[in-house]
């Protein structure tokens, strides 16, 4: 390899699709020094990778393009449900589910909520923040290779224009280069799981008839059953713009070129149950649903994210949040290493904890594609334990890691929702106010640890304060109260403590992910030298 270096990085992301470019957004947030480099010459013109579960909507609140992706989603806003007809012109339909948030139950829980988001509408918005941000992205630019050796990586870039070749040194790397991840085989790391389920083709066209077919029925995607037209109809603008999944068969010998316009078209008519309707066919894209994990989520200072780390079925789109999830904690932690306030160790927990959630995740992605009968999957559904959805976007949990008194014998996806505030479980959403304006305590975790305490968490509150400017730890200690002394005044009838499974005079140590990273049942003798040793084991110093 070239001993000449050409620039120099903390990080260097390879892959420029949700999750890179997510992962861009975090460290461009947290003032991280990057560079971005993508083979393709754009983001996706392929409306896929739609659903952004509350998780990640909550991701994107704090990162501040909430209201941006939003604005990007307007148009399926209204889109709810998933519908099954045999043909959606037929009287034989049935609603898998009507509403996501039925009686909007979900704002007990969250400030956000899901977002309906192709990934066409979403990665523009990213990318936009990302380089406003400091960012430095680079589109046509692809990882040619790599060497790390305790201090770094050498990569070389080669400019898919010119040829060009760079040579970039970077303090880590981070691989969301997808499913079939160079860097993941080059790092010899196998994968885990039944691997293929099914295969679909992904087609784009125009129906201007279609809209008065579908009429009021706002459904993010409705599968259809009928033989001659099995497939997922989706809507991009619910007028005239639509997305198809035809089944695909390349284990029986079926190629991508027998999926002709003539055909695809004749396939829309059966699946819509419109003999003569116009059809224009605008693109097609092969894509493969699979459940694979990988053995190990990095080597050295080079880390997989997203795809390259977990394939999952896209039903529920679970595999672009998971990715999403991966980058956001991967990022605070590379941070607090390249900032000094971490040892090199807690990068070692990135794997330990977002591993387990893949796993159990890309498990329920598969049940749930079952339970759908999506077309193409041939699997039986099981026992139906999809019904709570929350517990999959919001109940992820941590029983290893950066945390200290974690239920260690507890799954990483539990099969009900519980908000407790327990070590390893994301914190709770409660409505505090802070200098008179309102915000969740969401809002409060990003860029630093927080340690929160009530009315008589006074010595733990002095506790933080002092360890903050000792430790050299970006600490925030906030008090939550009535008493206009304290920092954070509760809503009328909300109990801290209570939600955060604690007494008035305990406290709850949050990570920058917004995880619960140590919680105390009261206060202690000595504060500072219990919270001391705790953030000695969650930091790794």
């Amino acid at each position: 390899m070239n001993s000449k270096v050409d620039d120099r990085v903390p990080v260097l992301i390879v892959g420029g699709s949700l999750v890179g470019l997510s992962a861009s957004l975090f460290l461009g947030r947290l003032g991280v020094k990057h560079l971005l480099v993508e083979k393709h010459a754009g983001t996706s013109h392929h409306p896929r990778g739609r659903g952004n579960n509350v998780r990640t909507m909550e991701l994107f609140r704090v990162a501040g393009v909430e209201q941006l992706i939003r604005e990007a989603a307007s148009v399926l806003a209204e889109n709810h449900g998933i519908l099954q007809a045999e043909t959606l012109a037929g009287m034989d339909q049935e609603w898998l589910f009507k509403e996501i948030d039925p009686g909007g139950a979900l704002a007990r829980f969250s400030p956000s909520g899901w977002c309906l988001c192709s990934q066409n509408d979403l990665e523009p918005v990213l990318l936009h923040r990302a380089r406003e941000l400091g960012g430095d992205l680079r589109f046509g630019t692809e990882l040619v290779s790599f060497e790390q050796d305790a201090d770094g990586v050498t990569t070389v870039l080669r400019s898919r224009e010119s040829g060009e070749e760079q040579t970039v040194r970077a303090d880590y790397l981070i691989a969301a280069d997808g499913p079939r991840s160079p860097v993941r085989e080059r790092l010899g790391i196998g994968q885990t799981g039944p691997g293929d389920l099914f295969h679909n083709v992904s087609i784009t066209f125009r129906a201007k008839r279609l809209a008065d077919v579908v009429g009021d029925r706002r459904f993010i995607a409705c599968y259809l059953t009928n033989p001659q037209g099995a497939g997922a109809l989706l809507p991009v603008d619910n007028r005239e713009q639509w997305v198809f999944h035809a089944p695909w068969h390349p284990d029986r010998g079926e190629t991508l070129e027998e999926f002709t316009d003539e055909r695809c078209v004749a396939h829309i008519r059966a699946a819509t149950g419109v003999p003569d309707l116009e059809v224009e066919i605008t693109g097609k894209a092969p894509w493969h649903a699979a459940e694979r994990v990988a053995e190990r989520y990095g080597s050295g200072r080079v880390f997989l994210a997203g795809d390259s780390a977990h394939e999952m079925s896209p039903t529920g789109a679970f595999g672009s949040n998971t990715g999403i999830q991966d980058a956001h904690n991967l990022v605070w932690k590379l941070a607090a290493v390249l900032n000094g306030w971490a040892g090199p160790g807690l990068l070692d927990t990135y794997g330990q904890e977002r591993q387990p959630v893949a796993r159990a995740t890309s498990a329920r992605a598969s049940a749930r594609s079952a339970e759908h009968r999506h077309p193409g999957y041939d699997a039986v559904p099981g026992t139906g334990r999809q019904s709570n959805v929350l517990a999959v976007a919001l109940g992820y949990r941590y029983p290893a890691g950066a945390v200290v008194g974690p239920d260690q014998d507890g799954p990483a996806v539990p099969d009900r929702f519980e908000a407790n505030g327990e070590p390893g479980s994301r914190a709770p959403h409660l409505w505090v106010h802070r200098a008179g304006v309102r915000q969740s305590t969401l809002d409060l975790f990003e860029d630093s640890l927080v340690l929160l305490t009530g009315p008589g968490g006074g010595s733990w509150h002095a506790a933080a304060q002092r360890l903050a400017g000792r430790l050299g730890i970006p600490l925030e200690a906030y008090r939550i109260s009535s008493d206009p002394q304290h920092e954070l005044a509760p809503e009328p009838g909300s109990d801290w403590a209570e939600a955060y499974g604690t007494k008035a005079d305990g406290a709850v140590l949050v990570r920058p992910d917004g995880f619960v990273a140590w919680r105390a049942d009261g206060a202690v003798a000595d504060a500072e030298a219990v919270l001391g040793d705790v953030l000695r084991v969650v930091l790794r110093r």
